[in-house]
């Protein structure tokens, strides 16, 4: 990927994200960020790749893609606005911001599942990981632009067109820079934006299954699941599953 010096001064001048730094090979663009963030770097740093070997989501899962077929980022943030409590935003910030990258890049809005992935149809498109390094926070995004594994979608495919991936990037970056710091509406957005909410879902945590409706997100960023017996349960964490109408749960 290049980005040319006009595209980083209009980011530098226009949102918080003044450092881009571009490589062609690591093993995690989130690992390289946080090392940066120990060392003192300054909220704003980005670092993006073409290829990464060891690329992780949730619970360290592998995130696989060719090289240049995706966009493989990393910001650092310093939230000092904002409780620890209430960082699950972040997540959320980058996931709206990347529904409004498609839309603008592409021309097609992907759903936003709980946790922290982007779907078209059942079909995964992104994924996002927030990572907590001392005072800051590093956000990770792999997002499938011009091609994915077996049974995920990809930007090019679901917009009809070929994207720039630069192009993307830059919208996001536009996007997440404008959610940061105005946590209520953001909250209110993720809520209303979350296709999670409002379906039936089942739950996997570990040994436990829960089986129910997704009644809404809390002020922590939990699952609310109103579940088929006993009172509501708030999930901080899990593999959520979305159910079709006529699907059974067995």
């Amino acid at each position: 990927m290049h980005i040319d010096e006009r595209v980083r001064a209009h980011l530098a001048a226009t949102t918080r994200f003044t450092e881009l730094e571009l490589l062609d090979v690591t093993d995690s663009t989130n690992r390289v960020v946080a090392e940066r963030a120990v060392a003192g770097a300054r909220e704003g740093l980005v670092v993006v790749a073409d290829l990464q070997t060891a690329g992780r989501g949730r619970l360290d899962r592998s995130w696989e893609a060719e090289p240049g077929a995706a966009l493989l980022v990393s910001v650092l943030l310093r939230p000092d606005d904002l409780p620890s409590s209430r960082w699950h935003l972040l997540t959320a910030a980058a996931g709206l911001a990347a529904c409004r990258a498609c839309a603008e890049v592409a021309g097609f809005a992907p759903e936003l599942k709980w946790p922290n992935d982007l779907l078209v149809g059942e079909r995964k498109l992104a994924g996002i990981l927030a990572e907590v390094t001392g005072g800051a926070v590093v956000v990770g995004m792999g997002c499938n632009v011009h091609a994915a594994p077996p049974g995920a979608a990809w930007v090019d495919e679901a917009g009809g067109k070929r994207v720039r991936r630069v192009d993307l990037l830059v919208a996001w970056l536009t996007a997440l820079d404008g959610h940061l710091g105005r946590w209520e509406p953001l909250a209110a957005a993720y809520r209303q934006a979350c296709s999670t909410v409002g379906r039936r879902v089942v739950v996997e945590r570990g040994h436990d299954r829960l089986v129910g409706l997704a009644e809404g997100i809390d002020d922590e960023g939990r699952l609310v699941v109103r579940v088929d017996v006993g009172p509501p349960v708030a999930v901080a964490a899990g593999d959520v599953i979305h159910l079709r109408p006529a699907q059974g749960t067995q």
